[in-house]
């Protein structure tokens, strides 16, 4: 056995960092500010998240993908109620019980992905969407400030509005990845008010009215950016340095995708690795 192998069998914590660091993600960048011990809950968080996407995105059946969420959501009660097993679940039960991480954010992640596993979303409602973010984006936020280091209703508005900006931010990026899982996340009153009667997926992409859907849905994002930077305001600024870097990573996307219109949904819009080490000196350090 290799050594990285070795210390990855002996420290399932060096199997989770590594996998972290392999994603490559803003995220990765953000969370390099903390101390050793909540950078790596933080990983361990992370981790979580992306074993239940990874379920929520495969190619299985709905049936396959319920039986594994409903599995997490086992595995989730149980590092609550009895001793922890090993591996990834061993560090979340020691992650959730040194910073008093709420059983029911963990959950509501599970329920977002569950919404993504029980069919493909085309054209929610407004109120779904909402509440779509709120599971897959703020619940893990709420996770997030309490492993910063503080559980201020503040800081549970930054999580609620950041989270929202995050993910919209995510779903105005991905719309044409999302089309081709036959995905569709835009909400139907913006595309009924601009005309866009079509629910499949490609076809929205294709309708001459797209653009004014999409600034629509990036003004509601602008101001989830907006509130959030207002919440922080309440909250101990080192502590949420982390979220001010991600909020700033983020919204630089935003304006970018703004830039580069929505008729050409094929041209990625990315972040040079400068400019997120200049915002996350800038947002992080001063």
């Amino acid at each position: 056995m290799s050594a990285a192998l070795k210390e990855a069998a002996d420290d399932p914590r060096a199997a989770i960092r590594a996998r972290v660091a392999a994603a490559g993600t803003s995220f990765y960048w953000a969370m390099r500010l903390l101390p050793e011990a909540r950078r790596e809950a933080m990983f361990a968080v992370y981790a979580f998240c992306r074993d239940v996407d990874d379920i929520a995105d495969s190619d299985d059946p709905p049936a396959v993908k319920r039986a594994e969420l409903a599995r997490w959501r086992r595995d989730i009660e149980a590092i609550y109620t009895r001793p922890p097993g090993a591996g990834l679940l061993r560090v979340l039960a020691e992650v959730a019980a040194t910073y008093r991480l709420r059983r029911e954010d963990f959950l509501a992640v599970i329920d977002g992905m569950e919404m993504d596993a029980a069919a493909d979303i085309r054209a929610p409602s407004l109120s779904e969407l909402d509440l779509y973010c709120d599971r897959v984006a703020s619940a893990v936020g709420r996770l997030s400030v309490r492993i910063f280091g503080t559980d201020r209703p503040a800081a549970d508005r930054v999580a609620g509005s950041l989270g929202r900006a995050l993910q919209l931010t995510n779903i105005l990026r991905d719309l044409a990845e999302d089309a081709a899982r036959g995905r569709l996340y835009l909400p139907r009153e913006l595309l009924s008010g601009q005309g866009i009667t079509e629910r499949e997926p490609q076809a929205v992409l294709r309708h001459a009215r797209l653009g004014a859907a999409c600034e629509q849905l990036a003004e509601i994002a602008e101001r989830h950016f907006a509130e959030a930077r207002q919440a922080m305001r309440d909250c101990p600024r080192r502590v949420m340095r982390p979220a001010a870097v991600m909020g700033a990573v983020y919204h630089a996307i935003l304006v970018r995708l703004r830039r580069r219109g929505w008729s050409d949904l094929a041209r990625d819009v990315k972040l040079p690795k400068a400019l997120k080490l200049w915002l996350a000196l800038r947002h992080g350090l001063l």
